[in-house]
Order: C-alpha cells, then structure tokens, then sequence
C-alpha cells in the first residue's frame, strides 16, 4: 500500500472529512474552521494511561452527579465555527446534549462541549504543538466552552481557560477543581504528574 502524505494546511470540505473520519481508524483527526486537516498519531504509553486516568475520575464523578455526558478523544464534535474538534476529555452538561436530535447524538454532535481537558503528550512537545495547543483551547472558548484545562505532565504546568478572562497559569498543583461548571469535582494531579 503507498503512504500518502498530507502536507500541513492541506483543505477538505467537512463531507471529505466524515469520509475520512470512517476510513482511518487508527488516527485521530480534526479539521479546523478554514478546513485545514490535522492528523494526529496515536497516544503512546504514558499519555494513554494519563488520559485514562482522567476519563475515570470525570466519569465516577459524572456517574454519581449525573448532572452531563463525557466523552472521551474519539469523540469529535461539530463547533459553532465549524471545525472538527476532539478534547482528550469533554463534558456536556445533561440539558444542553438532551436538546440534540437522536441522529445529532450518533454522529459528530454539533455542540460545543461545556468543559474540556487537552493532555499535551511527549510528541506535542516533540513537534513543538504547544502553542497550537493553547490556540485550540482559545477556539474552544470562543465556540461555548465554558473551562478547560490544558495540562502538560512533563513541567507540572496547567494552564486554565475561562471565559472572559485571562488564562490562570499554575505551577505543580495538586488538585484542579470544576469550579461552578462541575459543581464538587476535584482532579487529583498526583496520577497525571
């Protein structure tokens, strides 16, 4: 089979990008507003044990609230802007995805998730993403994210986004909490640094 490769900027149309989406099972891809294709490789080891760690504690917190829906990075969803997004971690608070059709819910939902979590992973510093990283998580901002934490391991950094103010830089904290959006979450970082 030939390798193809795909240049950065390159476009499709979001119809090519759902055709896509079916094919390639082994990459996680998104599409940003002005149709540019990002693949990106699959999680290695230690970013794949990190993310299972905060779908767990999302999700135990989620079961017993049950206040939304999480979802976890196969999941792309259809932004306000019409890029193709996939969090490493969302959430939707249960009024807002009951008000999707039976067929928005099965596809990729057209909602912005309320919160999002990004684990940047060894590769993204690798290939220097970080800054499209923080680029992203502004986008999920201005398309109805309500909190998002991106979390970089490595440096013990997260970096929290809210809307309508400036981003909150902490340095090697022990907890995140959910603030209003996830009312009584708490993320122990011990298992993530």
């Amino acid at each position: 089979m030939d390798t193809i490769t795909i240049p950065k900027g390159f476009k499709v149309t979001p119809e090519q990008f759902e055709q896509l989406a079916d094919v390639e099972q082994l990459a996680r891809m998104e599409l940003t507003k002005n149709g540019e294709l990002i693949i990106m490789s699959p999680t290695g080891g230690e970013a794949g044990e990190k993310n299972f760690n905060l779908y767990i504690d999302l999700g135990i917190w989620n079961r017993q609230t049950k206040l939304g829906k999480a979802f976890d990075s196969s999941t792309v969803f259809v932004l306000p802007n019409a890029a193709r997004r996939s969090p490493d971690v969302s959430w939707i608070l249960l009024e807002r995805w009951n008000r999707l059709s039976e067929k928005e819910k099965q596809g990729f939902p057209p909602i912005a998730p309320d919160f999002v979590i990004e684990l940047v992973s060894p590769s993204d510093l690798k290939n220097q993403r970080y800054e499209d990283l923080q680029a992203k998580m502004q986008e999920y901002l201005d398309n109805g994210v309500r909190l998002g934490w991106l979390i970089e391991p490595s440096s013990k950094i997260v970096e929290i986004y809210r809307v309508g103010q400036p981003v909150e830089i902490l340095n090697n904290p022990q907890t995140l909490s959910g603030e209003n959006i996830l009312p009584g979450f708490i993320l122990d970082l011990s298992e993530i640094f």
